[in-house]
């Protein structure tokens, strides 16, 4: 079954290689979308793919990198869009 998933996180989550953590994580487990930093400091990714594999990077999004600290993570169910791949965007 497919899921699609867009993310929020707020904490210390910029200039630490969260994005790349997540672009790494997310073509390990096969799943297509984005990840972003948004000029107000919190990270945006969109997640898409088999509801298992999204599920583990909810997961992982939620515990990020080694020096990241997250203090606040909102999800919300997303429409299936069909990317072709994960891709990290810039502003």
């Amino acid at each position: 079954m497919k899921k699609s998933v867009r993310i929020y996180l707020t904490g210390i989550v910029q200039n630490i290689f969260f994005r790349a953590f997540i672009k790494e994580n997310a073509e390990r487990y096969n799943v297509k979308g984005f990840v972003r930093n948004l000029e107000d400091g919190r990270i945006e990714i969109f997640l898409e793919g088999d509801s298992e594999n999204v599920n583990k990077m909810i997961e992982l999004c939620k515990k990020g990198p080694k020096h990241a600290q997250i203090r606040k993570v909102e999800i919300k169910g997303e429409k299936f869009q069909n990317f072709k791949s994960f891709k990290i965007l810039h502003i």
